[in-house]
């Protein structure tokens, strides 16, 4: 929180897809809510422009943080997002249940821009147990923790003050609004710039990497990260291209690795036992060689930025939120390295959503070889995924034999990038 108020982050406009964007949360958060019994609904009314420029991703950030407290914290009933567009607000009250009207009622902030400008308002509502009148100012305190929290045995920790720091980055102010035993309704809202579809840059490592161009400098990749299936996916999705790799499960061993092997690259996870990722990365570039300075990105699992002035003060290049997908694992390499890679070839390279990664398709899973695998351990895996166990997910998975390491492969990506459902499309027609 102290980085924010020191005021060492800036804003990143980039010009994106908002429908993408809101598909992608939805996707992501569905299952974990479903799981909990609750209704998740998405509500975008069709005034609100598809292509914007703002920061994407502390937008991202925002609603990843207030749709995951409402889903935490409610335990019947739904949880819905809310998403409408003004160019006219004038008044912000959080003393009324905010729906359709009162999107009207937000208060004038303007933003220095020649580009056009709009509002986009968002408001998260739940069901949950709501928040006392008396206690709501607290959200907005770090480590603030209401009677709902306490009962819960969870707080919302940095999250509520953080997001309240990036939304008045973006230009816009947030409130809440809550019924103690009926629910609460958190909204926002920003202003944004109007872009164009032809802004919005299509990137090439959206497509599914299949190799290395031919003729590229040898590079080796050190990997960093005591989570066994964290560090497995990486390798085994860095190995395939023909990069050399090599693993490390704490940061003593990265340093050691380091000394003995002169990566040209390091995947540092931030938190791990023994030493963590932010001493390694002191130590090393502390002891650096004079023929050497490798490049390294820092792995976290924090969902905001606040850790990024730290990582960056402790010597790392850059940094990827978990869970990490594979085309910002092939961007950063490509940026920091120039690696250029081979593509599969894709039949809709012109349109953004269905130019991901051909492994979201079910029948990426190779079902023949799924079959091939023991009826108890289907039902076990099947079962784990649909509750979501994680931990147990990653176990059985790693039981999936050597011949079939494309299927291991296939489901530790999807569980990764929480394609429970492509998994589940399969599994499900297998079990009696």
């Amino acid at each position: 929180m102290s980085k924010i108020e020191a005021g060492r982050l800036t804003l990143n406009q980039t010009s994106f897809d908002l429908y993408h964007l809101l598909s992608s949360l939805e996707e992501m958060l569905e299952l974990k809510a479903e799981t909990k019994g609750l209704s998740l609904i998405f509500e975008r009314d069709f005034t609100v422009d598809q292509y914007i420029k703002t920061d994407e991703s502390k937008l991202r950030q925002v609603l990843i943080n207030l749709l995951g407290n409402a889903i935490k914290f409610t335990d019947c009933g739904s949880v819905i997002l809310r998403v409408q567009q003004k160019t006219i607000i004038q008044q912000f009250p959080v003393t009324d249940i905010l729906h359709q009207d009162s999107l009207e009622t937000l208060p004038e902030t303007t933003i220095s821009s020649t580009e056009e400008q709009v509002r986009i308002a968002f408001e998260v509502e739940d069901t949950g147990p709501g928040i006392a009148a008396e206690e709501i100012d607290l959200l907005f305190e770090a480590f603030g923790q209401t009677e709902s929290g306490r009962k819960s045995k969870e707080g919302t920790g940095l999250g509520l003050p953080i997001s309240q720091q990036f939304v008045q980055m973006m230009g816009g102010d947030i409130a809440v609004d809550s019924i103690l035993g009926q629910g609460t309704i958190v909204k926002f809202f920003i202003q944004v710039g109007l872009a164009k579809s032809a802004d919005i840059q299509l990137q090439s490592s959206k497509k599914l990497v299949v190799g290395l161009v031919i003729g590229q400098p040898h590079y080796r990749i050190l990997i960093v990260e005591d989570a066994v299936e964290n560090r497995q996916v990486l390798v085994t999705l860095l190995a395939m291209t023909g990069l050399e790799v090599k693993e490390a499960v704490n940061g003593q061993e990265a340093v050691e690795l380091w000394l003995s092997w002169q990566p040209d690259l390091i995947w540092m996870d931030m938190r791990m036992p023994v030493m963590d990722g932010m001493e390694a990365t002191r130590r090393i570039r502390a002891n650096l060689p004079d023929q050497k300075s490798p490049i390294i990105i820092a792995l976290t699992a924090n969902a905001f930025e606040e850790e990024r002035a730290q990582v960056l003060q402790a010597g790392c290049d850059d940094f990827v939120s978990k869970p990490f997908r594979e085309h910002i694992i092939f961007e950063k390499m490509a940026e920091y390295l120039g690696l250029k890679y081979e593509y599969a070839e894709s039949h809709n390279s012109g349109n953004l959503i269905e130019n991901l990664p051909e492994i979201s398709d079910p029948s990426s899973l190779r079902l023949d070889s799924l079959v091939l695998m023991p009826p108890a351990w289907i039902q076990e895996f099947h079962e784990a995924v649909l509750c979501t166990k994680e931990k147990r997910i990653f176990e059985l998975i790693q039981q999936i034999p050597e011949p079939y390491s494309a299927l291991a492969f296939s489901l530790k990506k999807l569980a990764n990038e929480f394609q429970f459902d492509q998994i589940l499309a399969v599994t499900e027609t297998l079990i009696p």
